[in-house]
């Protein structure tokens, strides 16, 4: 199983968030720099974040991004499975792109199906709480 970039973004947002003061305003541009990533991706993610309501927005001077609730209410899988454009592991899974002329009788998808609900059950049990277990080392190394 492998994440999109995208999503692993959108975890590393929300972990940054996790480090700030409860209620705290940050710049998409504090994070950039944080993680060395373009501003234009993050503000890709911060905005489905938004529309996800696992962050709020603030807009005009002064304004920033926090996060929409308390971290041990954020649920990792609830995360990832949000902000995954897809989880088609092979073609078969697409039933609008599948060709494979095994597909009928293949056991493949099924034991890729099985591992995929297996890796989001692992990620169901852990909230954003679980992965700021270290603040103070996140806050030190990303300098917030």
């Amino acid at each position: 199983m492998r994440l999109t970039m995208y999503t692993d973004f959108s975890l590393r947002v929300l972990i940054y968030l996790g480090t700030k003061e409860s209620g705290k305003l940050t710049t998409i541009q504090e994070i950039s720099d944080a993680y060395n990533i373009s501003k234009n991706h993050l503000t890709k993610v911060t905005f489905e974040l938004g529309k996800a309501g696992f962050i709020h927005t603030v807009r005009g001077r002064g304004g920033g991004i926090r996060l929409a609730d308390l971290p041990e209410n954020i649920n990792v899988g609830t995360v990832v499975r949000r902000m995954e454009d897809d989880f088609h592991l092979v073609e078969c899974f697409n039933p609008a792109t599948n060709r494979c002329p095994i597909s009928p009788i293949c056991g493949l998808r099924g034991a890729l199906g099985k591992a995929l609900h297996a890796y989001l059950t692992v990620l169901d049990e852990y909230t954003l709480e679980d992965l700021l277990f270290n603040r103070e080392g996140l806050r030190e190394i990303l300098q917030t």
